[in-house]
């Protein structure tokens, strides 16, 4: 798809990804699904999954930032089997995106929206899914592959990682260290995936790199203002915020891909 970039749309890809970067920087989270979910109810939803990529590159590689060298050297090497893999079921999603029609890719992408949010909102307690539990066994190649795979294949498409991110937690690190290491890990799956969008011809024309380009300004900005914000905004008040808002693009999409809405 060739986007023809009149001055509100370009307007309106500002704001969305500056949104974002402050949703991320006050929750912690979220860049990545509301910045996708509010473009893809705009533009063709697989041009949302494509262009989101390069902001999604400069935001994670800011908060690598935090991460000391000694720190990047060691999770680097005990995390390697996860992002290794997470590359490949990554560019095994991408292909898939190219594939998909429009009308079931927006369809799926409104599911994953539901899906976060029904995973993140603590209102109705949800069974117990069958997760690593002992940190040992989580820390096995084979598991760290498979979680990666797996979890490349959906990021690859939807770009939602939040299943990447879950199996990070379990690890109990400091929250320093928690989105140091998820963002390790995003830098080089986004990272690949810059390359990998151009080779599969997901990027239609030289306007949409430079686009996506130039959206990794106000999405950085957006994260430093966040960041700011966060010791101002209850935590209860800005998961609602996320989580509501989420819940509306969900359905948004879901309605949009079968023709209700």
């Amino acid at each position: 798809m060739t986007l023809a970039f009149s001055v509100e749309l370009v307007a309106t890809i500002a704001v969305v990804v500056a949104i974002a970067g402050a949703v991320n920087g006050v929750a912690g989270f979220g860049f990545a699904v509301v910045g996708t979910m509010v473009l893809a109810a705009t533009l063709d939803p697989a041009t949302a999954v494509t262009f989101m990529i390069i902001p999604m590159f400069a935001v994670n590689l800011a908060l690598v930032g935090d991460l000391t060298r000694e720190e990047l050297r060691t999770c680097g090497t005990r995390f390697a089997p996860l992002l290794v893999a997470a590359l490949i079921g990554t560019i095994l999603g991408m292909a898939l995106l190219d594939r998909l029609p429009e009308a079931p890719l927006r369809i799926l992408l409104g599911f994953v929206s539901l899906g976060f949010v029904a995973t993140n909102q603590h209102a109705v307690p949800l069974p117990s899914l069958p997760v690593v539990s002992e940190r040992e066994f989580a820390d096995t190649p084979l598991v760290m592959a498979v979680i990666g795979v797996v979890s490349g294949v959906l990021f690859g498409a939807t770009n939602v990682g939040v299943q990447l991110v879950a199996f990070v937690r379990s690890f109990d690190l400091s929250h320093g260290l928690f989105v140091g290491v998820v963002a390790l890990v995003f830098v080089g799956i986004n990272g690949l995936r810059v390359g990998a969008a151009g080779a599969l011809g997901l990027y239609p024309d030289l306007g949409l790199v430079l686009a996506s380009v130039a959206a990794a300004v106000p999405a950085v900005a957006g994260v430093a203002v966040g960041k700011r914000l966060r010791e101002r905004v209850s935590e209860r008040l800005r998961r609602g915020v996320v989580l509501g808002l989420l819940t509306i693009i969900g359905v948004r999409l879901i309605l949009g891909g079968a023709g209700i809405a």
